[in-house]
């Protein structure tokens, strides 16, 4: 009897959601970065495996990060992400710190309550907390009384990761495979190379200027043995224009080398990648734009 479940990954910015996706599918398809906000889109991730009753296959859905947004894009990322809590079969609630550290958690529990779906209290980065904070931490959150369980996992370690994956299976029920066994992503392979890109971006910029860019594939063109793409990276000002291309372009030239090696150990061939930089003022508060880069229906 196949089994299959749809997982929301829901939590406060950079707590470490992609990579726990990205951990639980062995391979990158999620960008992370040293950043908050990274994630803009809901990506999807298929995890699928054999059992002795047949197939399980677990659809991970990585949110955004849920902030107070302040601009259209901030408040469209955490819509995305509340949406997300009455449309999967179970959530994953990621915290990364003690429950007296901030109101951002507390804030998103008191949303989970009025949820009636299964959800599961997941402590990341148990590697950077002393005993006594995790034991405490995981005190706390069990006396709540509204997870199904508490588990303690380092996502870039891999620690923990196997159990919470069991305590998932657990709540996955019959149902259909939805997605090929070989697929570990629905998102066009055009979707991922522009997040690799922005990726690259968040990287190598400064503080001010990350979360003022977006990228457009303008041109993809698949040859035998070389892929061909042409990419423009979007800003909100003239500054940050020449921020990213950098004193004689050696940052875009930066951006643009790391960007190829990834790009080209997803696709399998040689890429030959082209990156020009535009400025689009105040996009992120731009209903035409934010639709025009993915990131509103």
């Amino acid at each position: 009897m196949n089994k299959s479940a749809f997982v929301g990954i829901v939590g406060r910015p950079n707590v470490g959601k992609s990579t726990l996706l990205n951990r639980f599918l062995g391979e990158k398809i999620a960008i992370t970065a040293n950043k908050p906000q990274t994630t803009r889109n809901t990506i999807r991730g298929i995890y699928t495996r054999d059992t002795e009753e047949g197939k399980i296959q677990l659809i991970f859905l990585d949110t955004p990060g849920i902030h107070k947004g302040k601009n259209k894009l901030g408040k469209s990322m955490t819509e995305a992400a509340i949406r997300t809590f009455s449309e999967v079969d179970v959530l994953l609630f990621l915290i990364d710190s003690r429950i007296d550290k901030g109101p951002g958690d507390m804030n998103i529990v008191e949303m989970l309550k009025g949820v009636d779906t299964p959800k599961i209290l997941v402590i990341n980065k148990i590697d950077l907390m002393s005993p006594d904070d995790l034991k405490e931490t995981f005190t706390a959150y069990e006396d709540m009384g509204i997870f199904q369980s508490v588990v303690g996992i380092s996502a870039t370690e891999g620690a923990g990761v196997p159990e919470l994956l069991e305590e998932v299976e657990k709540i996955a029920e019959p149902g259909p495979m939805y997605f090929p066994e070989d697929m570990i992503t629905d998102h066009p392979e055009k979707f991922i190379v522009s997040e690799i890109i922005r990726e690259k971006a968040l990287e190598f910029l400064e503080d001010e200027v990350p979360h003022g860019v977006a990228v457009e594939i303008e041109s993809y063109k698949e040859l035998d043995n070389l892929t061909r793409i042409g990419a423009v990276i979007y800003c909100e000002k003239k500054s940050h224009k020449g921020i990213i291309i950098g004193k004689n372009g050696r940052k875009l030239k930066g951006i643009g080398k790391s960007a190829r090696l990834d790009i080209e150990a997803l696709v399998g061939t040689k890429v030959f990648l082209e990156l020009w930089v535009k400025v689009k003022e105040n996009w992120r508060d731009s209903d035409f734009m934010l639709s025009n880069f993915g990131y509103k229906e």
